[in-house]
This record gives C-alpha cells, structure tokens and sequence, in this order.
C-alpha cells in the first residue's frame, strides 16, 4: 500500500512507468488516495452545489446526466435538481425513489466546478503528476461515477485520453479493461458493447477496487465497470489535446485576425472592386489570392511570437486555475467572486487563496487567478506576499492603498479569500 499523499516525484519517475509499462498499461495503486484528501461526501457536496445553483437560476458549466441501466434519462435531471434533499445517509433511497429504480447511476461532469472539497483535495494528486510526469496542454477535469449500477452506463467503451479513476467508496467496484487489439479480436470491431457482454468480462484484466484506490487508465484501453453496492469514483481525464486542433482553432485564428483584423483607421476596409462580367471569376480570384499570400507572408513573420503569447497565456491560465481545465461558467468560481466583498480589504485583514488555485504574476499590468486574466498593476504584490498567497498561508494586508487595489482587482475572480476583518464572520466569533 502506497501511503505517501501525494506522491512524490520518485512515484512518478520510477514507480508509475515501472507499473503501467511505460504508461501504456492499466494498473491499480492500492490506498493512495487518503479519504481526506476526497470522499464520497464530497461529490455529493458537489450535487448539492448544483442544486442551489438550479434553485438559483444560475448558469454553469458543470453537468448532470442520469441513468438507469443503460438508458439515458434526461427528464430526471430536472427531478434530481430540484425535488427536496434527502436525509444524512439516505442518499440511496432519495435517488431510488426518484428513478423509480433499485438501480440507477448519476454523472456529474467538471465537478472540480462544484466541490471545493475535490478541487482542492484531488488538485494536491494533480499537481504533484504535473510535476512528476508532465503537464497536459488542456488540463484536467473531473467526472464522478455515483450510484449502484450493475454495469458503466456507457457499456464497454473507450477511453479517449489518459485518465486515474479515483474509486471514494464506500462500496466496491470491480473494474474490467482490454486493449484496444484484445477487444477487436474478441468483437470484431471497437464500437462500445452494450446489453449482455457477461461472455466477455473473463477474458478482461480485473481490478478490485476499495475506498482510496486509484487506477491508472491509459487512452484506447476499453472498460466497464460494475459494482452490487452504493460507491463514488471520479476520474481525473487528462486532455493532451493534438497540436493540430489547437492550432486550427485557437492560435491561427488568433494569428489571422492579428494579420487581417478590422483597421481601427478604417473600420470599413478597402472595397472590393466590381468586376466585369465578361471576364468571368477568374480576376477575382486572383485578387484574393495575392491578398492572402500577401497576409500569410505577414503570418509567418508573426507566428513564433503569437505561438509563444497564446500558450504563455493557456499555461498560465492551467497553472492559477490548480492544473483544473479552465471553463468559462465555473459555477465555484463564480460564487466566490459574489461573495467576494472589496470593503473588507482593509490593513490588518486577514486574505488567502485557496487551495489548489495560485497567482501567476504575467506583467507589471496583467496577473492570471482562477484560470482568469486581470488587469491590474501588479508592482505592489512583492514577491514575499505572492509566495505566502501561493502557498495557501493566511497573510494580513498592509497598510497599503496599492496592495488593496490590485487584490480587489484580483478578487473579481473568486480567487482571493477574506478570512478575517472587520465584516468577516470569524471576526466576531
């Protein structure tokens, strides 16, 4: 059993690819994940963020899906979101009697989004892979597994991206993988297998799964998971995203509009000519050609230093949002930034960032929060305050005008805490 949490960069550089043959294998690490760092009231803590947030009306990017068996049912969600609570403990007869089904299982997607809990807990296992393996340009996310199906509502599928599924408890799972070239040979094709695939589950690599646990599991390996009992996993997906999409649709069309964007001189541009009828579309053409050839000779003049301000941009993005992907309506986000009250920042108040989000300080005019870019004067923030920021520590504010404006400025994205102070609550404890 594994017991150092989180693991270390001797995990990441000896054990893990030892284990998974170079990471392209399954393997199970027993009891890594310590129950305070991720439990399974902490997902549900998350579903009851959801709730409130339906209650309320807000939009979020986190999301519901319900399933019995293997049928989707939409029509529930709205039930799940908005019936009353259940009781400490009842969780399973609550949803059954909303399913009307002994059976049922319940997804919530970025959940990183609703449970500060999780983000925080399971943001401790992804930094230290980040520091121990290597970063993925698109982050992480996190998609919980509740309920006590007999079988992965999505049948035995695919997996598109490395992935550690993080098994809560309290139940036992028993989980089933095949490689990619296995499944072909025993189905004949690699589409998901749904209904009865009980013939297949003995010629799978079986894993047991207890409360703690965490399995590695690498991308095109196919899997099914099954349990008797109520248990809670979450799998931490990890998006290497190809250069080619990420070229194709964030950094050159960044690069285009740079290059052959509105002229701020002249919004309407330089016309088009009419061209004559009789000389067909080829005059046209040509004219659009030159231009474009003209444009792309200014793009590849342009595009190592575009290329290098996107991605600065993206890493320090993934970097201050605590390694999570960022998505535009982080529902945790923006219910820190409503509760977030300027007035407080006052000398002696007490201000921290909590975990796992960090301050990224990208110039003397711009700071990256939350996955969030701010403009602010960022002079002010030594580099004394900005390392006890970052590591979490409750620090009082000096009796700095310059310090409070660049928090407060910095507070717009949910990023900065008031624990103490003249309105905080623990002020009057």
């Amino acid at each position: 059993m594994n017991t150092l949490w989180p693991p270390s960069r001797a995990f990441w550089s000896r054990e893990f690819p030892e284990a998974t043959n170079n990471r392209t294998t399954p393997n199970l690490f027993e009891g890594i994940i310590p129950s305070s760092a991720a439990s399974p009231q902490d997902a549900l803590a998350g579903l009851e963020s959801l709730r409130r947030a339906h209650a309320a009306g807000t939009q979020h990017a986190a999301r519901a899906r319900v399933y019995v068996g293997e049928d989707r049912h939409d029509e529930l969600i709205e039930t799940v979101l908005a019936k009353d609570g259940w009781d400490d403990g009842e969780f399973v007869p609550w949803m059954q009697s909303l399913v009307g089904a002994k059976r049922f299982s319940l997804v919530l997607n970025n959940l990183e989004t609703a449970s500060p809990q999780l983000a925080a807990g399971l943001g401790e296992f992804l930094r230290s892979l980040y520091e121990g393996w290597g970063v993925p340009i698109g982050g992480a996310e996190q998609v919980a597994f509740a309920g006590n199906y007999s079988g992965t509502a999505f049948g035995v599928h695919e997996g598109a991206e490395d992935a550690f599924l993080c098994h809560l408890g309290p139940g036992v799972k028993d989980f089933y993988c095949w490689s990619q070239e296995d499944y072909v040979r025993l189905t004949g094709s690699t589409a998901p297998l749904f209904g009865d695939y009980q013939w297949l589950l003995p010629h799978g690599q079986r894993f047991v799964m207890k409360p703690g646990d965490a399995l590695f599991l690498p991308k095109r390996v196919f899997h099914v998971g099954r349990q008797k009992d109520f248990s809670v996993s979450v799998a931490v997906s990890l998006y290497t995203y190809p250069d080619d999409r990420i070229l194709r649709l964030s950094v050159l069309p960044e690069l285009l509009e740079r290059v052959l964007g509105e002229d701020p001189d002249n919004p309407m541009g330089t016309q088009s000519p009419l061209h004559a009828a009789a000389a067909g579309s080829a005059p046209a053409a040509a004219r659009l050609t030159e231009r474009a050839r003209t444009a792309l000779a200014a793009a590849g003049d342009q595009l190592e230093q575009t290329v290098a301000q996107h991605v600065e941009g993206r890493w320090m993005e993934l970097e201050s949002n605590g390694g999570w992907e960022k998505v535009a309506s982080d529902l945790g986000r923006m219910e820190a930034a409503a509760a977030f009250d300027v007035a407080q920042l006052r000398p002696g108040a007490t201000v921290a960032i909590p975990a796992p989000y960090q301050l990224r300080i990208a110039s003397p005019q711009q700071a990256y929060l939350r996955g969030v870019a701010v403009s602010c004067d960022t002079t002010p923030l030594t580099e004394v305050l900005v390392d006890a920021l970052n590591t979490n520590t409750p620090t009082a504010l000096p009796d700095d005008d310059a310090v409070h404006e660049s928090l407060a400025a910095l507070g717009a994205t949910g990023g900065i805490h008031v624990i103490t102070g003249p309105n905080a609550p623990e002020a009057h404890a």
